[in-house]
Order: structure tokens, then C-alpha cells, then sequence
């Protein structure tokens, strides 16, 4: 078999993307795209600051979302998003389920709120963006029977914290590092027995090793990256952690903020990559996902002047630098379809971007949500 034979088929055809104003992608990038399913562990809708208020009026209008405004996330090619938004506390959280729950109601048609594992094939089948509540925060958990309740109202995965301190566990910007307390213990039993998945994001060093002994269920990091590649960042994993959250069979997602993914410019959508290659040597292909950290557009694709202000308020301990918050590239609605076609150029198989794309966070949802 000559080499042009033996090649993938990654520039046979190319084809520009259904109601997008997008680049041509090769075919092979555009089939793997329509076969998988493709999960995103932490994006955040519409993410942009300046698009706040029409976010709100999505929320909380009747009709105001669209059937162009639904083309624009069907086009992503993703199928179901954590929407990883937070709360300060259980009525804070009640409050937000509502809206949610209400909003996702309305449209039916067009979304669909994932409360078990069948759901995420089913959202993809039925051309629908599936909607997975997740918080950034433990701060609804007021006492344990929030767990349960939060459930009852969609909440499928929650963070132990967010960067600081909390009755639960401690963040990966505390300064005495504690890990996870007595009555996060007991929230993290709560979870496991309900079939909550626990989500080690913006966790301490501490909190992630200790939250993966104690639980009795497989962990997940929704979005995060790998300390080996990013050593003064605080919220990057170690590669200790990285084991035993693959022993314990969970899945880490890969963010695409730029100074999480490399500590000096330029970053690079190859830089991204690296650290799916990381994971997968480290622990193999089956430990890996995304979580981008964004929403179907970042700040990047907003206000330049809104975006200067974003990045010089960001807390000191993220190590902001550059003029990008995502790795450029990935900043927009194409973000899956350019992290596949770098997957391939880096020469991962059509299997393994499977994987990669939503296949591990299925698997590891299934078995922690038939708790």
C-alpha cells in the first residue's frame, strides 16, 4: 500500500458547516463531529459579559428565543452542555432551577434538560441541545437534605467549591489548604447515594484526594488542566491526582482558557492538545473530556474594551497574560470542530476523539448516575 493510500482521509473533501459563517472543515472532521457524542462539561450557554442581558431575556421572556438562536447552538455540532452556573445558597439555587427549568420548558422542541444517562444519546437523536444542571459551587448544600432537593430540581453535578473556602471543602485559591471537611464527607455520601456526580473544578490540592478516597462512586474534574504543563498554575491538576481520579474511574475535562492551559505566550490550540496528550499517557485515552470553560462564544468575541477589563480584574493567582481569556482559535462557535480537526492533525484515531469528543463523560455519567 503506498503512502498516499495509507494516509487518513483527512483532506479527500472538506465541507463548510450548515448555518455557520465558518471555514471549510476536511470530512473526516466534519463526519466524526455527526457521529459523536459530543458533551461539553463546562459551558456556560452564552458566556459572553456583554450579552448578559440577552441571556436574561432568554431566561426569563416567553418567546424570546428563537429558532435562529437555536440554529446557532445546534451548529456547534454539541450536544449536550453543563451549564456550570453557581449559587450562594439553596434559595439562590431554587431560584436559578426555576428560571431554568421554566426557560428549558418553553422550548421543548429545541432543548432538553439531561436528568439520567439515556438522555444524552436521546438529546443528540432528536436534534436537541441537551442541558445538564451543574453548579460551580457547594454553597446550596446548606445541610444534606439540599442534596436531595437540589436533585429534585435537576442539579446532576456539583463542585465541592469555588477557589476559596466553604462548609464542604476547600478551593484551589485557599491559602491553608484543609481538603474536604467532616460535613463535606457526609455531602459527598449524600451525592454518591443519589447519583450526583461529584466535580473536583476549582478544587485544592488537598480537596481533590481527598474527595476522591472518600467517594464511593467514580469523580470527575469538569474543567481543568494538567500541572505538569502549567507548574505555577494553582488550578491545574497534579499528576498524582490525575491517577487516582483515573483508578477511581473518572474523567478530567480540558478547559481552553489561555492562561490555564500555558503560563506565557503564545498559546496555541496545539498547546490544548498537549495536554489531552498528557492524560492520555499519563492514564490513558479513557480519563480524558472537555470542558472548555466558555459558551458557545467567549469574551474574546465581544467588547475589546470589556475584555481588557475582564482579564486585569481577574484574581492575580490565575497568572492572567496575553490578550486572550480562550485559546485563540477556540474562542467561538466552531471550538469543537477546530479541537477535532487538531486532534487528528496530532494523530489521535477515530476512536479516541470519540472518546475524547463525549464518549468517557457518557460512560462515567451512566455509572455514577445509576447510583
Amino acid at each position: 500500500m503506498n503512502a498516499a493510500v495509507a494516509a487518513p482521509f483527512v483532506l479527500r473533501h472538506s465541507y463548510r458547516l450548515f448555518a455557520q459563517p465558518a471555514p471549510e472543515y476536511p470530512e473526516r472532521v466534519v463526519r466524526l463531529m455527526r457521529e459523536s457524542l459530543v458533551i461539553d462539561m463546562l459551558n456556560q450557554f452564552l458566556y459572553r459579559i456583554d450579552q448578559k442581558d440577552l441571556k436574561e431575556k432568554w431566561l426569563t421572556q416567553p418567546g424570546a428565543f428563537t429558532a435562529a438562536d437555536f440554529l446557532r447552538f445546534k451548529g456547534t455540532g454539541v450536544s449536550v452542555i453543563n451549564f456550570g452556573e453557581g449559587a450562594d445558597g439553596f434559595a439562590d439555587a431554587e431560584l436559578l432551577f426555576a428560571k431554568w427549568n421554566s426557560f428549558i420548558a418553553q422550548y421543548p422542541q429545541w432543548l432538553m434538560r439531561i436528568n439520567d444517562a439515556s438522555d444524552l444519546m436521546r438529546a443528540k437523536d432528536q436534534g436537541k441541545l441537551g442541558i445538564l444542571f451543574g453548579l460551580q459551587s457547594s454553597g446550596q448544600f446548606q445541610n444534606l437534605d439540599d442534596v436531595n432537593r437540589c436533585f429534585g430540581y435537576g442539579l446532576r453535578v456539583s463542585q465541592l467549591s469555588y477557589n476559596f473556602r466553604t462548609r464542604v471543602a476547600d478551593g484551589a485559591f485557599e491559602p491553608f489548604d484543609g481538603g474536604v471537611s467532616e460535613y463535606g464527607g457526609k455531602v459527598i455520601d449524600r451525592m454518591n447515594s443519589i447519583g450526583m456526580a461529584v466535580d473536583l473544578g476549582h478544587a485544592s490540592d488537598k480537596t481533590k484526594l481527598d474527595a476522591i478516597e472518600i467517594s464511593k462512586q467514580p469523580v470527575i474534574l469538569s474543567h481543568g488542566n494538567c500541572r505538569a504543563l502549567n507548574p505555577n498554575a494553582p488550578r491545574a491538576t497534579t499528576d498524582d491526582a490525575i491517577r487516582k481520579l483515573a483508578r477511581k474511574g473518572g474523567v478530567m475535562g480540558i478547559t481552553d482558557i489561555a492562561f490555564m492551559v500555558k503560563g506565557s505566550e503564545p498559546v496555541r490550540i496545539d498547546d490544548v492538545v498537549d495536554h489531552f496528550d498528557h492524560v492520555r499517557d499519563l492514564v490513558g485515552i479513557e480519563h480524558v473530556g472537555v470542558g472548555s470553560d466558555a459558551g458557545i462564544e467567549s469574551n474574546d468575541l465581544g467588547s475589546a474594551t470589556v475584555l481588557k477589563d475582564l482579564l486585569a480584574k481577574a484574581d492575580p493567582r490565575y497568572r492572567v497574560h496575553g490578550q486572550h481569556e480562550i485559546v485563540m482559535g477556540l474562542e467561538g462557535p466552531n471550538r469543537m470542530y477546530e479541537l477535532t480537526a487538531a486532534l487528528i492533525r496530532r494523530g489521535y484515531t477515530d476512536d479516541q476523539v470519540r472518546l475524547v469528543l463525549g464518549g468517557n463523560w457518557a460512560r462515567v455519567l451512566k455509572e455514577v448516575w445509576q447510583a
